[in-house]
């Protein structure tokens, strides 16, 4: 898969940061394990990550409640809350892929968000501050995090394969 990238989110009111200079999605194949990965920004400017999971996976079509890697859920940030085909809609707004020649589909998605307690979300952030309320959520998982996370869910993904 081609790695490719997408800024679609007006970031202006959310101060300095990272997030200034990051993509909004970002699709590529993981180097290890062959699979699919994206992420993309939430609404709130946090960011989730998501693997493809090819058709014949144990995984394929599972929900995220159910996926185990022997007895237990994959170990990844916050834990797998997303779980689904791909999304109809803009490439650039949807948690969906442009998918290579040769390149299995339809994928399905698993995936996980940034946005938990004491992750910092830019903005949620800016919201909070036009309230007047004081923003305690300190750490801002960016895209060298996410996608560390991405490769430890798809090298966990190829365990069970």
């Amino acid at each position: 898969m081609e790695a490719r990238t997408w800024t679609t989110i007006d970031k202006t009111g959310w101060g300095d940061g990272p997030w200034n200079d990051e993509p909004d999605k970002e699709q590529w194949t993981d180097e290890t394990t062959g699979y699919a990965c994206l992420l993309k920004r939430n609404k709130l400017g946090a960011l989730c990550g998501y693997v493809g999971i090819p058709p014949g996976h144990p995984w394929y079509q599972i929900s995220y409640d159910d996926v185990r890697v022997g007895q237990d859920s994959p170990d990844v940030h916050g834990g797998l809350t997303y779980s689904d085909q791909c999304q109809e809609g803009p490439v650039g707004e949807t948690i969906c892929h442009v998918p290579g020649p040769g390149e299995p589909e339809p994928l399905w998605w698993l995936g996980f968000d940034c946005a938990h307690a004491f992750d910092l979300s830019p903005g949620m952030r800016a919201h909070e501050r036009e309230l007047g309320l004081s923003y305690y959520h300190h750490i801002y998982r960016d895209i060298g995090y996410v996608k560390t996370e991405c490769a430890s869910l798809a090298a966990q993904a190829k365990s069970v394969e």
